[in-house]
């Protein structure tokens, strides 16, 4: 995976600082003071099902800080498909350190390589009808912890929407009720130049007006095949009559696995959708303790 792929290091040490913190305060883990002082094992990240992992990073300095002497050799990275079986890492260690560790890891690799399996099959279907559409996410994520699930749709293929709102102008309908489309970009020039002015379009008007008032991207929200191919239309003969680079043209609002990929054959640049990061199943990923060693039990890898 190609480092700009990755999340930012201090994303994921903060993630994981609070996720330890939430799951070791006030005394720490308990259970594992029980266990005999110096036992040693090793134990793999194994997959249980097929998917696309993410998520290394978080799980990496989850071990890390909870015990800098725990060893990691990672077999697997942030991209890289999955099938059941796949040993994505091993850990060598204490024991107890290992088990302290083992929930808040699977937690993030679980979670964002489900984010990172739901958008590669959204990238699949969009391509399955020969669709040029990519891909992309919303705002629509776990409150701190968007950088993360953004990263993970990186890693399945996907690209990503604004990440937050000082990121771009993004006008929608009840900005627009207020200043009407015209308005809102000229204010939106005045006050921030050079940022990118994005703006939702339920209808064919209204992306006529917003072509003529140089938008620079427009959102089709909720709109049919055929709507959206008018759009596109539209927006090719705005090109064709004043010149210019055409508005980066994006669909929204209720796509899914069964409908992405006729959307995708309509000529728009992008297709968001929320649902692969608001929604996504958990891939189940386990962490294996061999039987031969004294004294371990195979961890039980459901999600609770």
């Amino acid at each position: 995976m190609a480092s700009t792929d990755q999340p930012p290091r201090f994303a994921v040490v903060d993630a994981v600082s609070r996720a330890l913190a939430e799951d070791l305060t006030p005394i720490g883990d308990l259970t594992s003071t029980l266990l005999p002082a110096g036992m040693e094992a090793e134990a793999s990240f194994v997959a249980r099902d097929h998917g696309v992992l993410a998520g290394v990073a978080c799980a990496a300095e989850t071990v890390l800080q909870v015990d800098g002497t725990v060893v990691v050799a990672w077999m697997a990275t942030d991209g890289d498909v999955l099938v059941p079986g796949s040993v994505i890492g091993t850990l060598s260690g204490p024991l107890a350190s290992i088990l302290t560790a083992e929930r808040t890891a699977l937690n993030f690799l679980s979670h964002l390589s489900g984010i990172a399996t739901l958008t590669a099959r959204f990238v699949e279907a969009a391509k399955a009808d020969g669709g040029t559409a990519r891909i992309w996410d919303t705002r629509k994520t776990t409150p701190g912890l968007r950088t993360l699930q953004k990263a993970a749709v990186r890693a399945g293929g996907g690209a990503n929407h604004r990440g937050n709102l000082s990121d771009w102008i993004l006008l929608k309908d009840n900005h627009l009720a207020l200043l009407g489309i015209e308005g809102a970009v000229v204010e939106a020039r005045r006050l921030w130049p050079g940022r990118t002015v994005h703006v939702e379009c339920d209808h064919l008007d209204q992306v006529l007006e917003a072509l003529g008032a140089g938008a620079d991207a427009l959102l089709l929200d909720n709109m049919t095949v055929s709507e959206a191919k008018a759009c596109v239309a539209a927006a090719d003969a705005h090109v064709a009559a004043h010149g210019g680079r055409r508005p980066l043209l994006e669909v929204s609002g209720g796509v899914s696995l069964a409908t992405v990929g006729a959307l995708a054959t309509t000529g728009v640049d992008l297709i968001s959708v929320g649902t692969i990061t608001n929604s996504a199943p958990v891939l189940d990923i386990g962490l294996d303790l061999p039987a031969a060693q004294p004294h371990v039990l195979v961890s039980d890898t459901r999600q609770f």
